[in-house]
């Protein structure tokens, strides 16, 4: 799949195709509506389809002190895309430039000029240009003047039609330990993809020795233990195990770690790329009195992941799927 920077024109091939515009963090149900839209467009016309996404998060641009919890950042939202069948992700830089500019002024400069698209696809709450004043209806007048078609996807809930799937909600969700209903709205399990960086080998002398991993600034899922599935991001066996989400509270470290403590395993992850897939929280973070307390805890929770991971089931949506085939891990 083609990958564009924001200075990079779409090639001559794949000009005159569907796009699909938005921020799509955390591709979840409701963003795979609009690429499943997208893609139906794109097949009734003969022609290709793809993604224009922004980044920064504008909210990162707007509110610079206060970092965005991404639920996908650019690596693994372009991957989700392929998977659902995008030919393309074109990003906008969201920059001064780009929040200054009129609604009509994007249009001319993203879409007509750089894709030359001959379909859109948005959301029915998609703002954008100078305070936020483009919406669909800018869209749809736009296209009937340069020549695009248009199509509004509406808002998209769950089976029962209560709960509209949302990327805010999602991040509710997992800041409360809520992580199988925030799967329910992705259409797969969270997931964090980070390079093993040296810890301070505190695991290894107690006997569960971990792979520590960077998250992006802002995320902040529920502080606690959770049972994972894990693998390399290039591929391979599914390990199972136990990740560690906070600060370490008994050893007074006042620094957040993502910790993974992989089940009947033990060699030198340093270096490598780990896909990790939320499954359940286990329980949230406390304080020991003893490391010998936290031992028996340590013990107790590995326990417990193993129980959790032999009866879960994947859930039945495409990219849980591929999750469960190991395609979102390439």
């Amino acid at each position: 799949m083609l990958q564009l920077s924001p200075h990079q024109d779409l090639p001559e091939s794949l000009r005159g195709g569907v796009v699909a515009v938005g921020n799509f963090d955390g591709m979840h149900r409701g963003h795979q509506q609009l690429l499943a839209a997208a893609k139906a467009e794109a097949e009734k016309l003969g022609k290709s389809f793809g993604l224009l996404t922004f980044e920064p998060h504008p909210r990162s641009f707007f509110q610079p002190a206060e970092p965005v919890f991404r639920l996908t950042p650019p690596a693994l939202k372009a991957l989700l895309a392929k998977i659902l069948g995008a030919g393309f992700v074109a990003t906008v830089s969201f920059d001064a430039t780009t929040a200054g500019l009129s609604p009509e002024e994007f249009i001319a400069h993203q879409l007509v000029k750089r894709l030359g698209v001959s379909h859109v696809i948005t959301g029915f709450d998609f703002h954008f240009g100078k305070g936020r004043k483009g919406t669909s209806e800018t869209l749809v007048a736009a296209g009937k003047t340069a020549g695009f078609g248009v199509t509004v996807v509406e808002q998209v809930a769950d089976e029962g039609g209560m709960a509209p799937f949302s990327s805010s909600a999602i991040r509710s969700n997992l800041r409360r330990g809520h992580v199988r209903e925030a799967a329910k709205g992705l259409g797969y399990q969270w997931v964090v993809m980070g390079e093993v960086v040296p810890g301070d080998q505190r695991g290894r002398t107690i006997g569960f020795p971990t792979a520590n991993i960077i998250l992006e600034a802002g995320a902040e899922p529920y502080r606690g233990i959770y049972a994972v599935t894990v693998r390399e991001k290039k591929g391979g066996p599914l390990w199972q195990g136990a990740a560690y989400f906070g600060d370490r509270p008994t050893f007074n470290t006042n620094r957040t770690f993502l910790e993974v403590y992989l089940l009947d395993q033990d060699m030198d992850l340093y270096g490598r790329t780990l896909v990790v897939n939320f499954v359940d929280l286990v329980r949230g973070d406390k304080t020991f009195s003893s490391v010998g307390d936290l031992i028996d805890q340590m013990k107790e929770d590995c326990g417990m992941v193993r129980k959790i991971l032999l009866a879960d089931k994947p859930l039945d949506f495409p990219l849980a799927k591929a999750q469960d085939q190991g395609l979102i891990a390439l």
